[in-house]
């Protein structure tokens, strides 16, 4: 993969570092897809998605603005349904990418343990792929 050989960030723990990092999931996976690489592109689209997620806002419990006088509970008005993200850092992004691998570890000792060895070895791939960011 081409963005792979990109120069790792320098500060791990500034929120550019954390874009910087989010760019190169994305430009691999563009790569992965390219490639047709089933387990890489599994392993970064998920891994996009969870920090996505991550930054995601919960909405408030009682909404603020002026309520719609057509559904009941929403809110009417420019910008009523904007939310500011939360900003990720670049250790927060490697703490989503080690609880990914985790995770696939996790779930391949159960497909091995059920003698589900093609899942397990597919699973560890996954894994494999996500570590190799965890190394920049």
């Amino acid at each position: 993969m081409t963005a792979a050989a990109a120069d790792p960030p320098t500060d791990p723990g500034t929120a550019e570092d954390a874009q910087a990092l989010r760019s190169l999931l994305r430009a691999d996976l563009r790569a992965a897809m390219k490639a047709r690489d089933r387990d890489a592109v599994s392993a970064l689209r998920t891994a996009l998605a969870a920090i996505d997620n991550a930054e995601a806002v919960q909405a408030p419990d009682a909404p603020a603005g002026h309520q719609s006088e057509h559904v009941a509970g929403a809110t009417a008005g420019v910008g009523s349904a904007e939310a500011a993200r939360r900003v990720l850092f670049a250790d927060d992004v490697r703490a989503l990418l080690r609880a990914q691998i985790d995770e696939r570890r996790t779930e391949a000792e159960v497909y091995e343990t059920g003698g589900q060895t093609d899942a397990a070895a597919r699973l560890h791939r996954e894994a494999d792929t996500l570590g190799t960011y965890l190394k920049r």
